[in-house]
């Protein structure tokens, strides 16, 4: 079944049932079941227009019928004088539209929710009870390691919404400062190495805001690095580690502060020369634009 009824025998306009999905469980609006499409009596055999998005999209395709699909998806116009469909913007929204509620965002929420309860089990019976240091330590990993798949999950499948675009980074920053603070609260961490951290990811954030006008700062292999780098450092810290491997750590957490300082500078050196270049493309178009 093609979806196209033809007309009646007899040459009546009138169409003798509902067009059929253009595929099966296909989306179509609701308040297009009352709109129909009139047909000249001249005509001996004229198929019926489809009246919802996804079948009317599906009709040009397939037939090579003037239809036609609007970029703003707010309805379907045809020579055949077929008005658009009413409510077809939302449909379209609806088709195109990454649901919240996929995989990477649900990993998103997970580290969100994974926040207080680590702060929780680091803090539990005073903070320093090694057992629960290493649940802390396992929600600490898990929240490190979705935050490795989620935002890769989302572009390949292009799963990207406007909710994991705003909470993906705050996941981040409120996993990594929670342990970073707790750290220093119980004495584990000096407190000058969490400013110097959280410091640098507020303060890059803001930058990035700033110069959004100009342009994007993209993620650099050193800022993954330095990513990678204080994951591994603040997690050994997380847990109660002693001998050869808390002096390890310690050197760990220096060449993370290294690479936290040094990757701030260079964000902050492109930020300028992306500002630079801005201000300069928009001068030059000004100038054009007056001669």
């Amino acid at each position: 079944m093609t979806g196209v009824p033809a007309s009646a025998a007899n040459g009546s306009s009138g169409a003798q049932g509902a067009p059929a999905s253009a595929a099966p469980g296909a989306l179509s609006d609701p308040e297009s079941a009352s709109a129909s499409a009139s047909v000249s009596e001249s005509e001996s055999v004229s198929p019926s227009v489809p009246e919802s998005l996804p079948e009317a999209v599906a009709y040009a395709v397939s037939e090579g019928g003037p239809a036609i699909a609007s970029d703003a998806g707010s309805g379907v116009a045809s020579e055949a004088g077929v008005k658009p469909v009413r409510g077809g913007k939302l449909a379209a929204a609806a088709v195109n539209e990454a649901s919240v509620w996929n995989i990477a965002n649900l990993l998103t929420m997970l580290r969100l929710v994974l926040v207080p309860g680590f702060v929780a089990l680091m803090l539990a019976d005073g903070g320093y009870d090694p057992a629960w240091r290493a649940f802390a330590w396992a929600a600490f990993a898990i929240a490190m390691i979705t935050d490795l798949f989620d935002g890769h999950i989302a572009r390949t499948y292009d799963l990207v919404t406007d909710f994991g675009k705003i909470a993906d980074p705050i996941a981040d920053k409120a996993i990594m400062g929670a342990a970073l603070i707790c750290l220093s609260s119980l004495g584990d961490l000096p407190w000058w190495v969490t400013i110097v951290i959280l410091g640098r990811e507020l303060g890059i954030t803001l930058l990035r805001f700033l110069v959004i006008r100009y342009g994007v700062i993209p993620a650099s292999r050193g800022g993954k690095l330095k990513t990678l780098t204080q994951g591994v450092a603040v997690g050994m810290y997380v847990l109660a580690l002693t001998g050869w491997l808390a002096t390890l750590r310690f050197w760990v957490m220096a060449a993370a502060v290294v690479l936290t300082v040094v990757t701030g500078l260079d964000y902050v050196r492109q930020a300028i020369v992306l500002r630079r270049q801005g201000i300069a493309e928009r001068r030059a178009a000004l100038e054009e634009a007056e001669a």
